[in-house]
């Protein structure tokens, strides 16, 4: 048998290229482009591939507010390289590839950095890890770093730049295994919902104007209670009979707080009849299957006479 041939750095360094990267940065103030520390972690097929660290001279005063939240001071990045000196290396890590920072904090001290230094901007795809929490995870109170590594079960040491890059990267790994929505997909747009499906001439919801929150108009939810003769609206309004919520009941905070929730109580609470339940205590199937029973029961009777 022959031996295998020999892996080509090519082949190698193919092996070693990152689906995506992620970046957190720490500040030394007020000013972004102040930064003092920077973590940055690879990833390929759902592991960490590499790190890179570093703590960094901000050539800029360290405030009081930010030392007390990541623990960073003049002392520890006394002799550091500054941007200038390790712009060449973030670039490398970055240029050409997808960026995951967990906001887009990261992204605006980097640009403030290149500019105070003058260094060329780093061409890279952003991807916001907060934006895909939140849709992988809507029912969530918060999406912070903190809590969400909490929720997720990842190891997290908050405001250190390496932990918290470390940490975003796994958000997004988890999110898509959650999810099944694959990498290139969450750095589209979100897709536009069509128009609502129109509803069913007869059934147990008819006369029913119903909003959704948690899903779109014309989503599995929608087109399930069109079915049974409810007409799905774009928005609460005082026309609106009801306003189902994806998943059960109690209601995460930022379920109460939206737009629509608050909307609904406020008509509840002029006399409005608009009703407020979550998918599950509307139990579709147990209204589809009553509806099928009763209408062959009607059925039977009429063959009767």
């Amino acid at each position: 048998m022959l031996d295998p041939a020999p892996a080509s750095q090519t082949d190698v360094a193919d092996m070693l290229t990152p689906d995506f990267v992620v970046i957190d940065v720490e500040t030394a103030c007020s000013r972004v482009s102040s930064i003092c520390q920077v973590g940055i972690v690879g990833f390929r097929d759902g592991r960490e591939i590499f790190e890179y660290e570093t703590l960094v001279d901000p050539r800029d005063e360290f405030n009081v507010f930010n030392t007390r939240i990541h623990g960073i001071t003049e002392d520890h990045v006394m002799g550091k390289p500054c941007f200038g000196d390790i712009h060449g290396i973030v670039d490398g890590h970055l240029s050409g590839r997808t960026t995951v920072a967990h906001s887009y904090f990261d992204k605006g001290a980097l640009a403030a950095a290149c500019r105070i230094h003058d260094r060329p901007p780093i061409e890279t795809v952003w991807l916001d890890s907060v934006r895909v929490a939140q849709r992988a995870w809507p029912d969530l109170a918060s999406h912070r770093l903190g809590g969400l590594a909490q929720y997720l079960g990842i190891a997290h040491k908050h405001h250190d730049a390496l932990s918290d890059a470390r940490a975003a990267g796994w958000v997004i790994v988890k999110a898509i295994d959650h999810t099944g929505i694959a990498l290139d997909e969450w750095l589209k747009p979100p897709r536009k919902p069509g128009p609502a499906p129109r509803p069913a001439p007869t059934g147990p919801l008819s006369g029913e104007r119903i909003a959704i929150l948690g899903e779109p108009r014309d989503g599995r939810l929608a087109c399930a209670i069109a079915a049974l003769g409810g007409r799905i609206v774009s928005a609460v309004g005082n026309t609106t009979t009801m306003l189902v919520i994806t998943g059960r009941a109690p209601f995460s905070y930022s379920v109460r707080n939206s737009g629509a929730y608050r909307r609904a109580e406020q008509y509840r609470r002029l006399g409005g009849t608009i009703r407020v339940v979550s998918e599950v205590e509307l139990d579709l199937p147990a209204i589809a299957t009553s509806f099928t029973e009763a209408e062959q029961a009607r059925a039977v009777g009429n063959v009767k006479e």
